[in-house]
């Protein structure tokens, strides 16, 4: 990859309509940011592909909580994949763990199998990896061409020293983001500090509500939603340094 790369967390169209217009290079779609991002509706779905022209990546994640997923789960996620190919997405964000802390090979192998030729990244399930160099080949030897990545930390910034190794031994067979925490403000010394090539970031705001009638006694059920916010964008976009 000759350049660098900014993708963006947008969680409704809206949000992936800023993220293009703030210059991103790609738009990962989920629904939840809140609950670090679940499987976004078909018709999100649907809408956002009829109305960006950068690169479209779907969550799918059914559920929050951990990423231990039975067999109905995995069924759901297999057709979730399967609706975003159908619907001429270009990739998918997955990721399966098993109870031991390791990447489900065999489950993953199935939903790598139904993205068919859509890109695959495993997203940030690895950070909770037993061993984070083992799940990297594990996730190299499935065919992902991505793994999202605060390098077993909160933020990229506090796990870059792990994310550089991971970039080490990647060394071209996969791409390693870094992403969590990621801002217009830090992101030049994380690139420096990981040698990474594309990052993540949701780039948001709360919105406030616009609603007028006001229940003071539900308060937590009036507030804004959460939108990737294009200056926000253009910030990071600017801040990428050169490769």
């Amino acid at each position: 990859m000759s350049g660098r790369l900014l993708e963006v967390a947008a969680n409704s169209v809206a949000s992936a309509l800023a993220a293009q217009e703030g210059g991103a290079g790609r738009v990962e779609l989920c629904a939840a940011l809140e609950a670090g991002g679940l499987t976004p509706s078909h018709a999100t779905i649907a809408m956002a592909r009829e109305r960006l022209r950068i690169p479209l990546y779907v969550l799918v994640r059914p559920r929050a909580g951990d990423f231990l997923y039975d067999d109905l789960e995995c069924e759901a996620m297999r057709r979730d994949i399967e609706t975003c190919a159908a619907l001429g997405c270009d990739g998918v964000v997955l990721g399966v763990l098993d109870a031991d802390g390791g990447v489900d090979v065999a489950r993953c192998r199935v939903l790598v199998g139904a993205a068919g030729r859509m890109g695959v990244t495993f997203h940030r399930a690895f950070d909770l990896a037993r061993d984070p160099r083992r799940a990297l080949e594990d996730v190299i030897a499935l065919g992902c061409e991505r793994v999202l990545t605060s390098g077993g930390q909160p933020g990229a910034q506090e796990g870059a020293a792990l994310i550089r190794e991971l970039v080490e031994q990647a060394a071209g067979r996969i791409v390693v983001m870094p992403g969590a925490g990621v801002t217009a403000d830090n992101l030049a010394t994380l690139a420096a500090a990981t040698g990474a090539r594309e990052f993540h970031a949701s780039a948001k705001r709360q919105i406030s509500s616009g609603m007028h009638y006001r229940l003071s006694r539900l308060a937590d059920m009036q507030g804004g939603e959460l939108r990737s916010d294009v200056e926000q964008v253009r910030a990071l976009v600017r801040a990428l340094p050169s490769p």
